[in-house]
């Protein structure tokens, strides 16, 4: 007999998916993204079983921290133009993504792996993103042969690790890109 997969999960088990997912980003933060999975368990307060339950392989937990992240960027968008100008909103989701980008020890060479759990990636973080950055581009009037996939993927190669500099580098380096954006081309 299958388990009927649309139907609502319920109350404890959302708080535990909600506790791997937390869990999952601060090790993946921390140690990458092949941390031992006892060490995601015992930080979510869950045992093996249940992270296996709800993630059977390891791409699908790298594949829902990514989603969460992607998701909480283009939800950030909303409450960063209601309390800033449009060029500082800007601005400022770029920098949160940039820090998304850049947090994720080993996530590239994961999701460049071939593994076709994260077949869907790509599409999700342009189809999730590319609208809501072209809506703050447009309000903040920045350069208009620069569109938003441009930024995209200028932000995600700014935010590779360059071997000898510190996180610090790339923040540097995404503000003079975003300073960019605002000079005549």
């Amino acid at each position: 007999m299958s388990r009927d997969t649309t139907r609502p999960r319920r109350a404890d088990a959302r708080r535990n998916v909600d506790a791997l997912l937390d869990a999952a980003r601060a090790v993946f933060d921390t140690s990458g993204v092949d941390a031992p999975a006892k060490e995601i368990t015992d930080l979510a307060g869950v045992g093996v079983g249940t992270l296996y339950r709800h993630f059977p392989q390891r791409a699908d937990l790298v594949k829902a921290v990514v989603e969460s992240g992607i998701d909480a960027v283009a939800d950030a968008a909303g409450p960063l133009r209601e309390a800033h100008e449009p060029p500082e909103a800007l601005d400022l989701w770029i920098h949160r993504f940039a820090e998304l980008l850049a947090t994720k020890r080993g996530l590239a060479s994961a999701l460049h792996s071939g593994d076709p759990a994260f077949a869907g990636l790509p599409g999700y973080f342009t189809g999730r993103l590319r609208p809501i950055l072209s809506e703050l581009l447009i309000a903040a009037g920045v350069r208009e042969d620069i569109d938003a996939e441009d930024v995209l993927h200028a932000i995600t190669q700014l935010s590779q690790p360059v071997p000898g500099r510190g996180p610090e580098h790339g923040r540097r380096m995404v503000g003079v890109f975003i300073d960019g954006l605002r000079a005549s081309p």
